[in-house]
């Protein structure tokens, strides 16, 4: 007999005697199967690995179970968001979860199956940020939810609908949660039903049996009675203990609030100020943790007003300057307000290079961590390739690589960013020198030229040549200055004809 057995009576017994929320749980489980066995639409349960969700997987599997066989006519499927960035602590316990209802599903023969789903390798945090140059979310700019959460459980949900035409998702949203919250499930339900419609996705349906629960109800029922998949919730109890921070709930739209806090969000956010999540994982004996911490206050400092132009290019990815309104000057005028650009790509590498030792460092340690995959650093190598503002022409990413790692081999996609490797750049390099034009606009033109080689027609050509003519290739005080006096620049127009004959040599 294990020591849950001991600690707690049987979920049955606990279901048919407790009253929560101010109603018979046997009432709220009798609700479950109705539900579910009212139509042929498959459930799709929503897990964060929190303890509302733990609530709902528990709930729905019991409900289940308890179904005669015959009656448990549909599937029901457990999603839970892997952004590959979420807190180290919390990724076993939820892999552990799921192996356990998986597993569990059938030596009870229910038709219930859990599924972890990530985002497209494209749409990583690292792939994004180390890749792209991103800045770290911010409250403004809060890019990472919708990449990393909200498309992968759409595609999953969507999928299902695509099979099915409809599908029940079952969340463990509460009212008391926020008056946000609260607000979207009562203009989503549906008149004289228990469920809501989705917000975004069509043919999608929500039922939220935990609702009018509060926090204390929540921690009665995981604390009173075993899984019924086995195993208990003091892992979970743990993790919550001493701690301020919240819910983070499965993220199925933009109304869901930001995990900001919450120790089953990632250890990378950056959207608010003090991470007291992982202070708090770190204070209560975690602290091998300490490295994250201080990597991801490195990347907040970096989204700081004061910081940006140290960090960040003064272009955007599309070799624009940009100006957003911003406030009214002394003159009583709007004044323009400078929006920088990706990281530069010296931070990039000091970042990964970083993130690899801590790496390495807590492997060394006895604990099997990935903190970035190596198909996330296939793509971002890729990107630095390509990279539109500073193409990395010396592939340093391998490089980095072996360094923190010399005895790892990794296969390495072959370099498929264009014609340029180190010695183009030393040479475009020396061209700048000499004409006073900068490197990166020659391997443009370059590029654009090779781009319509071999084609039969050209048309076409010039008109790239002059959108690459056109981006602001000065520094930011040409681009300010350009701003402040409207005119057609024809800066580098002049130098590209006096190269045209070394740019034909290069090609040749």
């Amino acid at each position: 007999m294990s020591n849950d057995q001991f600690l707690y009576p049987s979920h049955d017994d606990f279901v048919q005697e407790a009253i929560i929320a101010g109603r018979p749980l046997a009432d709220a489980v009798r609700e479950l199967q109705s539900i579910y066995k009212a139509d042929n639409r498959p459930w799709v349960v929503g897990f964060s690995g929190g303890k509302d969700s733990t609530v709902i997987l528990s709930l729905t599997y019991y409900a289940l179970k308890m179904l005669p066989p015959e009656e448990r006519h549909k599937h029901v499927y457990v999603v839970s968001s892997d952004t590959r960035v979420e807190t180290p602590v919390v990724v076993d316990m939820i892999r552990q979860v799921l192996d356990s209802v998986n597993a569990q599903a059938i030596q009870d023969q229910l038709p219930m199956t859990a599924h972890s789903v990530t985002p497209q390798v494209g749409e990583t945090f690292w792939a994004n940020l180390l890749g792209k140059g991103y800045p770290a979310p911010t409250k403004a700019f809060r890019w990472c939810t919708e990449r990393m959460k909200i498309d992968p459980v759409s595609e999953f949900i969507k999928d299902k609908v695509a099979r099915f035409g409809e599908v029940v998702v079952v969340l463990g949203s509460r009212r008391e949660e926020s008056s946000t919250r609260a607000q979207v499930i009562t203009r989503h339900k549906i008149d004289g039903s228990a469920l809501g419609r989705h917000t975004t996705l069509h043919n999608a349906y929500t039922y939220m049996p935990i609702e009018l629960w509060h926090a204390d109800d929540v921690w009665e029922y995981l604390m009173s009675a075993a899984r019924p998949w086995g195993g208990s919730n003091r892992v979970l109890f743990e993790l919550y203990k001493d701690s301020n921070a919240g819910e983070c709930p499965l993220v199925i739209d933009t109304n869901t609030p930001s995990c900001g806090n919450s120790r089953f969000g990632c250890w990378t956010c950056t959207v608010v100020t003090h991470d007291k999540a992982i202070e708090g994982l770190v204070n209560s004996g975690e602290d091998w943790m300490l490295p994250l911490l201080q990597f991801r206050n490195q990347l907040h400092a970096s989204s700081l007003p004061e910081n940006k132009t140290e960090f960040r290019n003064y272009k955007r990815r599309t070799g624009k300057v940009t100006f957003a309104r911003g406030a009214i000057d002394d003159d009583s005028n709007t004044a323009a307000k400078h929006v920088p650009g990706p990281y530069w790509m010296k931070y990039r590498r000091e970042w990964l290079k970083l993130l690899l030792e801590i790496e390495k460092g807590i492997r060394e340690t006895d604990r099997e961590i990935e903190l970035i995959g190596r198909d996330e650093l296939q793509v971002i190598r890729q990107q630095w390739l390509k990279d539109p503002n500073e193409p990395d022409w010396i592939d340093s990413l391998p490089k980095i690589y072996g360094e923190v790692y010399p005895e790892d081999t990794v296969e390495w996609i072959k370099n498929d960013a264009g014609a340029f490797t180190e010695p183009d750049a030393a040479i475009l390099n020396a061209l700048e020198a000499e004409r006073g034009v900068p490197a990166v606009l020659i391997m443009k033109l370059i590029d654009t030229e090779l781009s319509f080689s071999g084609l039969s027609r050209r048309k076409g050509i010039l008109d790239e040549l002059q959108k690459v003519l056109e981006q602001d290739w000065g520094g930011l005080d040409e681009a300010m200055e350009r701003r402040a006096v409207p005119k057609v620049t024809d800066t580098y127009k002049t130098a590209f004809e006096s190269l045209k004959a070394d740019i034909d040599g290069l090609l040749q």
